[in-house]
């Protein structure tokens, strides 16, 4: 095992007492070392590669300064791990560590995964969800504060906060895109699986711009796929596609099935945007930039959720809610990413 470096290492060297560089290096020594002293303790210091005793610190004074994360398979998800980007550095900012384990999908592996970060006397824990769903929460003492990200408490009367995105504003906004570029007949293809709380989310927000604009909602126009892939995305479209009174513009429930209808109608001869304008949803960095025309598409807020999480785990282990402890909830806009699939009917 490596041993660490001690103040009275660096006090041996420097010739000076214990208390000295304690001072020194936790910027108490002002007016009681000479400066002289003080700059030649933090040379050394450095030179000997000296990093503070966390732990030991946390056990004098009840703060480890951690907030632990237990996430689903975020971590190997690239486009959503912006989130665990917002909550890092958001807790780095306010001088906390934020401590990682994810179960990569496996259930059985998150109450052992509570127990470790327990163990390590963390101030506050954050839960991520792979996508907006309702999240069944660890068991862990009531006075930890605990911070749902980009999901809800399975029990409504669980005591947790938590931040999601606003699915409702974002299909809102992506409908009106095409309203926007003259669009009448718009479609919508959303998925079947309930698992995904988006889905009537987002159906509301696109039935909404529409009843807004004066214009009738038409069943027919709304199809689903059964998941959020391009595979299951091809489906739909052909189905949706293959029609002599076929819309102008559809609006999809993820960015992969909007590459699906991309598929499908470069197959049947349709040209994006010229006949057939799409608007998607995810901004997924993987998808929507790669292809041709680039996707005009919703995106979901990772990076800003996180930080929302780890500011408001923080505020809540530091009292600093400033209410009488009822559970806070965030909607986080979905802003609107301007590419070149929308353009005026054909």
């Amino acid at each position: 095992m490596v041993e660490m470096v001690t103040l009275r290492d660096i006090a041996e060297q420097v010739g000076v007492s214990v208390s000295s560089v304690s001072l020194v290096l936790n910027e108490r020594g002002r007016g009681r070392v000479r400066p002289e002293v003080a700059a030649e303790i933090r040379r050394v210091a450095a030179e000997l590669g000296y990093v503070p005793n966390l732990l030991a610190r946390g056990l004098k004074t009840k703060q480890s300064l951690t907030i632990g994360l237990i996430s689903d398979g975020v971590a190997s998800i690239p486009f959503a791990g912006q989130m665990l980007a917002g909550a890092q550095l958001a807790a780095a900012d306010e001088g906390f560590l934020l401590m990682l384990i994810d179960t990569v999908g496996h259930p059985e592996v998150e109450a052992p995964a509570a127990r470790a970060l327990l163990q390590r006397n963390i101030e506050a824990l954050v839960v991520a969800a792979e996508f907006h769903r309702d999240v069944e929460l660890p068991l862990v003492p009531n006075a930890l504060p605990i911070v749902v990200l980009d999901g809800r408490p399975k029990d409504p009367g669980a005591r947790a906060d938590w931040v999601v995105p606003d699915e409702v504003g974002g299909a809102r906004t992506a409908t009106e895109r095409l309203i926007a570029a003259g669009h009448h007949r718009i479609a919508f293809c959303n998925v079947t699986d309930p698992v995904f709380v988006a889905r009537e989310l987002r159906r509301t927000g696109y039935e909404k711009a529409l009843r807004e604009a004066g214009i009738d909602v038409d069943p027919a126009l709304v199809v689903e796929a059964a998941v959020p892939s391009a595979e299951a995305g091809r489906a739909a479209a052909y189905e949706l596609l293959g029609r002599t009174d076929r819309p102008t513009a559809v609006f999809c429930f993820s960015d992969k099935i909007a590459m699906g209808f991309y598929q499908v109608a470069q197959q049947l001869g349709l040209e994006i945007p010229r006949e057939l304008s799409i608007v998607g949803f995810d901004n997924h960095q993987f998808v929507a930039e790669s292809m041709l025309p680039g996707l005009t598409t919703i995106q979901l807020p990772h990076r800003a959720m996180g930080e929302w999480a780890a500011q408001q785990a923080i505020a809540r282990s530091r009292g600093l809610t400033g209410d009488s402890g009822a559970p806070a909830h965030r909607l986080m806009p979905c802003p609107l990413v301007e590419r070149l699939s929308v353009a005026p009917p054909g």
